[in-house]
């Protein structure tokens, strides 16, 4: 019997396929990753370390996509390891910036920010996208986040407003691509229980003195609650990138799926 955490490719479906998945080693990027190969996928990874369960070595690239040398680096491997590509999943980002609110968050950090949450969809899609016109198919998906509208402002917001410069450039890019045979779609997760995540929770209970179900329960409260219950697991949502990179999506376009379990308050 299957669990909740486990998922059915669909027998390949896509098969052929040339995908580059950022940040593909951890998390949600390692569930994308696995879900796409399943389902018959070529799928090149990067990250900025490697993992340990590679099944080919080939099919990954070691290095920092937020400056411009390594995301030329990428857009080279995925021409020579590839041949080309069919779908890009952009699902790098995250932030580091330390809690205090806005007088902390120097020029630097603000630039950190947008330089691993922006930039790398920019100028990615900027390499690659000449050889989805000319073949006049592909499907992009930027990984967004809810909190583009549903900011933290106690460590996250230039982070959020990363998210909400990704979302934007998102929408444009879509107008202009889609009547030349490109998708672009937006995926916009709330909190989902990586292993980062349990990390994060572990050390909150522990500063706290309380246990990881408690702490956990906290850190939703924080965002306002989760109608569910629960986070969403990267199984999850890595069956919402394989549903909008089908063809069982092919008139979906320019459009922002949220997964977050209900905790965005508004319609």
């Amino acid at each position: 019997m299957m669990t909740a955490h486990e998922f059915t490719a669909v027998p390949q479906e896509f098969d052929g396929k040339r995908v580059l998945v950022t940040g593909g080693t951890k998390g949600i990027g390692q569930a994308i990753t696995a879900r796409l190969r399943e389902a018959g996928a070529k799928v090149l990874a990067t990250a900025r370390k490697p993992s340990n369960d590679r099944a080919d070595q080939n099919l990954f690239v070691a290095t920092d996509i937020t400056t411009a040398e390594g995301c030329a680096m990428v857009a080279h491997a995925v021409h020579e390891r590839l041949g080309g590509i069919d779908i890009i999943v952009h699902v790098v980002g995250g932030s580091s910036a330390p809690a205090g609110g806005f007088a902390t968050l120097d020029d630097g950090e603000w630039r950190r920010a947008f330089d691993l949450n922006l930039f790398p969809a920019v100028r990615l899609d900027r390499a690659l996208l000449p050889t989805m016109l000319d073949q006049g198919s592909g499907v992009i998906i930027h990984v967004t986040s809810i909190q583009r509208v549903l900011p933290l402002s106690e460590a996250t917001i230039a982070y959020a407003a990363a998210k909400a410069a990704l979302a934007n450039y998102s929408k444009g890019l879509s107008k202009e691509v889609s009547p030349k045979g490109v998708r672009v779609v937006q995926v916009s997760p709330g909190w989902v229980e990586t292993e980062a995540a349990v990390g994060l929770v572990n050390e909150l209970a522990t500063s706290k003195g309380t246990d990881y179900e408690t702490a956990r329960k906290t850190l939703m409260d924080s965002l306002g609650g989760i109608p569910i219950g629960r986070p969403a697991r990267p199984s999850e949502v890595a069956e919402l990138v394989a549903f909008l990179a089908s063809p069982r999506a092919a008139s979906i376009t320019g459009a922002e799926y949220v997964i977050d379990g209900g905790t965005v308050p508004t319609i």
